[in-house]
């Protein structure tokens, strides 16, 4: 008999990205596109995937990582396509891989260096090249990039630790304009790390000015996540209101002890300013963080694990604690001989992150740094651990609910159309999964780990990942940004 697709998929249990219930089809992709959803039993495939009744969904999104270098390092993008992502959202945190149209300080300025330690990636002096180079190379995901404050203000200020002078907030415009028209979808910020903390919010508003031209997004790694939280939430949406774009909250959280409990303040201020502006926020699913190592952030932290270290590299994994007593010295003096470095921080509640986790407009982002030596789990587990351990286990919610958070929920976000859903026309972004038995298996032990019950990933009606490998398929695009019309 003719083939009539190029890839069925037969017997499944559809979890369409939508949060609609499930419900039972078969699956026909023809080149890049899905071109049949139904009963398709008297038809055919070149290849054929009998789920016998285990879960189609649209392949994950993850809405916040540092994958920027990563794509073109390590193109196989096995930490995201093991647990079923799809599409990478770039650039986060002020931290992007480009422009850098002058050679980047030597060492490279933190938090610039979680891209890379050496400086040498930092090689592309406009936006446009770098998604060029994306292309040229692709990876097994497809991704939409932002591009990052911070690295503008190392490529263009002499200074960090002031405000921008006009010229200077001139020439990152400047790259701003540039980086839209080459593709970016918006600028995100970090104004949490010491080379942003110096710009006021008029800095920030107006190095985003030509967002509304392009429809861009303005996401931000928020000044503060702790005891002046809502001062920070209410200086993004302000940023937001004053160039006429909408808002992303980045791995929205509340650090320390004393903030404990404080998420249902925060999701009820985000809800209420909703209503009358475009705002989003994700999450990641565990109760500590990671990004450059701090004395600081370490004296606020309950337990601190040393991801990275490029002056004592052997102590990657280690416990920051474990080490001074080994050293015989402060945790403070630990601290400054593993500099530079990287750690995990748990200073989390396990309450609010439920809380946050289950509001309606959660997406789901892991803001894995896949450079770390010893990572957080997040990179290789969160996307599965939201399936397993918080929807299967604990029951925070349906999965359907779950699949819509990390799939259709972020493509209407962000713009990207006909992703993050299961429909005739889309592209073929899927991820095939048990939904019993799967959930992450890396832990902060062994963080390295792909998740269990992730059958099939298919990316552009590629197969990416089957079998528990990488399948050498790299089909990835980047992505512009195409904001639906209110109303549709």
């Amino acid at each position: 008999m003719q083939e009539n697709f190029d890839l069925l998929i037969r017997n499944a249990s559809i979890v369409d990205g939508t949060g609609a219930p499930r419900f039972t089809g078969d699956i026909g992709i023809r080149g890049e596109r899905i071109a049949r959803i139904g009963d398709l039993s008297k038809l055919r495939g070149a290849l054929e995937i009998d789920l016998a009744g285990r879960i189609a969904a649209p392949g994950f999104i993850d809405a916040h990582t540092h994958d920027d270098r990563f794509m073109l390092s390590n193109p196989d993008m096995a930490p995201k396509i093991s647990q079923g992502v799809t599409t990478v959202i770039g650039g986060n945190c002020g931290v992007s891989l480009a422009p850098m149209p002058r050679p980047i300080p030597d060492p490279v300025t933190p938090p610039l260096n979680l891209l890379d330690g050496d400086g040498e990636w930092f090689r592309f002096p406009s936006f446009a090249a770098y998604l060029d180079a994306l292309r040229a190379q692709p990876a097994a995901t497809n991704c939409a990039m932002l591009v990052g404050h911070t690295t503008l203000r190392v490529a263009t200020m002499d200074d960090l630790t002031q405000p921008a002078t006009p010229a200077e907030i001139g020439a990152m415009r400047e790259l701003v304009d540039e980086a839209m028209r080459a593709g970016a979808i918006g600028v995100s910020t970090g104004l949490f790390y010491e080379p942003a903390i110096a710009a006021p919010t008029e800095e920030i508003i107006e190095i985003c000015r030509p967002l509304k031209e392009f429809n861009g997004l303005y996401c931000t790694h928020m000044r503060d996540e702790a005891d002046r939280v809502l001062d920070s939430l209410e200086e993004s949406f302000r940023i937001g209101r004053e160039v006429g774009v909408p808002v992303v909250i980045s791995h929205h959280k509340l650090v320390g002890q004393a903030n404990y409990g404080r998420s249902e303040e925060t999701l009820s201020f985000i809800e209420k300013n909703m209503a009358k502006q475009p705002i989003c926020l994700d999450c990641y699913p565990y109760t500590a963080g990671s990004t450059i190592l701090s004395a600081d952030r370490a004296a606020t932290s309950t337990r601190v694990i040393v991801s990275w270290s490029k002056a004592l590299p052997e102590h990657a994994g280690q416990d920051l604690a474990d080490i001074a007593q080994k050293m015989g010295v402060s945790q403070d003096e630990a601290v400054q001989r593993l500099l530079p470095a990287g750690a995990i921080y748990f200073r989390m509640d396990e309450a609010d992150v439920q809380r946050i986790l289950k509001f309606d407009q959660t997406m789901i982002g892991s803001d894995g740094l896949p450079h770390d030596a010893a990572p957080h789990p997040r990179l290789w587990g969160s996307f599965a651990r939201v399936l397993g351990h918080y929807g299967r286990l604990l029951g925070l919610f349906p999965l359907e609910t779950a699949v819509h958070k990390m799939t259709g929920l972020t493509a209407k976000n962000f713009g990207l159309k006909d992703r993050g859903v299961l429909k005739e026309g889309a592209y073929a972004d899927l991820t095939l999964f048990n939904a019993d038995t799967v959930d992450e298996v890396a832990t902060y032990e062994k963080p390295i780990a792909p998740a269990r019950g992730i059958d099939t990933v298919i990316v552009n009606g590629a197969v990416v990942w089957r079998d528990g490998r990488s399948t050498g398929a790299r089909p990835g695009r980047v992505l512009a940004r195409e904001p639906q019309e209110t109303g549709s």
